[in-house]
């Protein structure tokens, strides 16, 4: 958008976005304007112009669609709705600071799990420590003397895993909220002697974390817009903005895997707790049966119970067979956790965002794909009720079968981490982009690189294609980071430790034998470690002419050279790791140079 020299640019006060003050050194206190950043020509430098521009645009849309299935709604304004589920590990700051991996990349480049991890629940089902414990409440504190709703807390599946959430706001407060959190959060646990960890699979081998952004579209006059309410089949607002969002999908599927797409959040997509790299949405048996009897033009399975009028969409009541408790009024669906974008009652939650990825344009690209779907629904229901005043219901009725049909492939509702699912998908068309590079290319394929410019407006195309550079740059720079950081961790620590305790074997044989004792335990011993060494040396080996190769090659087309990262790169670290593992197990205890898993994760 400009050259390296041109440097001026301009910050304005996002007045949707209330200043705030926080408590400073010695006394001090400082003031926050959350501000846009503009360069010099008018281009947008930040993410938070863009979520405001598809924020507005969406409204524009939506509010035609409203007034357009309902005349006398007269609703002026649309925004969205967004609540932000923090997922983080916690560590000892002391443990941190002997681990350069952490320091340097975010996560754990080498480390073997310890014998108990997390495969008996017990920490997502147990109490939050006490040293965590007062420092979430703390945290929580310091939120609310800054205006943030926060509410939940909770441990995570993984150890030294936890999850804290606000109560949802508009779109644009929720993202500036989400980063003001994270960043006291950061500072309350330093306070603490504790460490905050936002990488996406700090562990490998337990769970990763994300950053579940729970999405909604409501009115001015406080309707949310996604509540099925108790007689779905008859809702058609509520149905025609549930199939606007799953055209949406299918239309720009490639698009948000590209804006949740890095190289951290590539280590948990598909991983045992996170959605595959394949999107498609879950509505439930409920919400399927209603599009399918519409579709089919057949009467509806009794799903709804008038006395449950809320959200849960009727609902059926469990009985625990206690006499002291009550009943239990049960949703009519479970939910997916294995989906990347599930209904859960009144609203999306789309779960393949990244936990230390700012929100800002996975929500912007989500906002932009549903104004396009809106907008091209809006244009067949004018085109099917002709010259009339308002579209009649069998009006409505046409168009949403049509797009039932149409979004028929991008519902899912079984296990996405299965081996069928992969071959379904591909029988029904759907993207499987499985690394962060080939994601990126789709942006600026020709139909989204239309949506997010010329049909929308969000992005110029100066604009567009700056972002597209900067995700491919930053993925090839952090791969040769960790590259380079594993390098020097093997060559600088790990082997000469191995090598050291190879060495105190030996001597220790030979002095065995040279006093006549039977040293075949260490012999057998040295045997065992010596080919893990060697193994290691090789990896190591070739981890520096691969990294080096690509320094020393890099393309001038950034995608190529974020690609070659991916296909050479990124193979060789995780091939070096195997062999550290490996030998990890081998060497004993007092030679490994660094904090393992068990002090990382098993101590607060």
């Amino acid at each position: 958008m400009r050259t390296t020299f041109e440097a001026r640019g301009y910050t304005i006060w996002d007045t949707s976005s209330s200043m705030f003050v926080q408590r400073g050194p010695n006394g001090t206190s400082i003031l926050y304007i959350p501000s846009v950043f503009i360069s010099y020509n008018g281009d947008a430098l930040d993410e938070k112009t863009g979520l405001l521009r598809s924020n507005e645009v969406l409204s524009r849309a939506a509010a035609e669609l409203v007034n357009l299935l309902e005349p006398d709604a007269h609703v002026a304004h649309v925004y969205t709705t967004l609540g932000t589920e923090q997922e983080f590990f916690l560590v000892d700051r002391t443990m941190y600071a002997l681990r350069p991996d952490l320091k340097i990349t975010g996560r754990t480049l080498v480390g073997q799990l310890p014998p108990r991890h997390q495969q008996l629940e017990d920490h997502y089902f147990g109490r939050i420590p006490s040293r965590v414990m007062r420092a979430i409440s703390e945290l929580e504190l310091e939120c609310l003397r800054l205006g943030i709703p926060i509410k939940t807390r909770h441990n995570e599946v993984a150890p030294a895993q936890f999850e804290v959430a606000p109560i949802f706001e508009e779109a644009s407060v929720a993202v500036d909220h989400n980063l003001l959190t994270m960043d006291v959060l950061h500072k309350v646990a330093h306070r603490h002697n504790l460490r905050v960890l936002y990488h996406e699979k700090p562990f490998k081998g337990v769970n990763g974390s994300g950053k579940h952004c729970n999405w909604a579209v409501a009115t001015d006059r406080g309707e949310n817009l996604l509540d099925p309410t108790v007689r779905p089949e008859t809702n058609f607002r509520f149905l025609v903005f549930l199939l606007a969002v799953l055209r949406a999908l299918q239309e720009h599927a490639p698009l948000l895997r590209a804006a949740i797409s890095s190289s951290s959040n590539e280590h948990r997509l598909g991983a045992q707790e996170a959605p595959p790299a394949i999107i498609s949405a879950f509505l439930g048996d409920q919400l399927n049966e209603v599009l399918d009897a519409i579709d089919e033009d057949r009467p509806l399975k009794n799903f709804s119970v008038p006395q449950f009028q809320t959200i849960k969409v009727g609902g059926t009541v469990l009985d625990v067979k206690v006499a002291g408790l009550p009943h239990i009024a049960r949703d009519l669906t479970d939910r997916n956790r294995t989906s990347p974008f599930a209904f859960t009652g009144n609203k999306f939650e789309f779960r393949a965002v990244g936990s230390k990825q700012s929100p800002s344009f996975p929500v912007t690209v989500l906002n932009c794909a549903v104004t396009a779907a809106i907008t091209e629904i809006v244009a067949d229901l004018r085109a099917q009720m002709g010259s009339k005043p308002a579209p009649s219901d069998d009006d409505t009725l046409a168009v949403i079968r049509k797009y039932i049909r149409l979004t028929r492939p991008v519902r899912f509702e079984g296990d996405n981490y299965s081996d069928a699912w992969v071959a379904e998908a591909a029988r029904r068309g759907l993207p499987n982009i499985r690394t962060a590079p080939e994601a990126f290319t789709y942006l600026l394929k020709d139909k989204h690189l239309a949506m997010l410019t010329t049909d929308t407006g969000i992005f110029s195309h100066g604009e567009l294609m700056s972002r597209y550079h900067i995700l491919n740059e930053r993925y090839a720079k952090d791969v040769i980071i960790e590259a380079e950081t594993l390098k020097t961790i093997v060559g600088q620590q790990i082997l000469p430790a191995a090598l050291e305790y190879r060495k105190s074997l030996a001597e220790s044989a030979a002095a065995l034998k040279a006093v006549g004792v039977e040293a075949a335990p260490e012999v057998q011993v040295l045997n065992e470690l010596a080919p893990l060494v060697v193994a290691l040396q090789a990896e190591h080996t070739k981890l520096a002419a691969a990294v080096q190769k690509l320094i020393d090659h890099e393309s001038d087309d950034s995608n190529k050279h974020a690609q070659a990262a991916c296909d050479s790169v990124a193979p060789a670290i995780a091939a070096t790791r195997d062999a550290a593992d490996a030998l990890e197990t081998a060497v004993a205890d007092k030679y490994w140079p660094l904090p393992k898993y068990t002090e990382l994760l098993l101590t607060i």
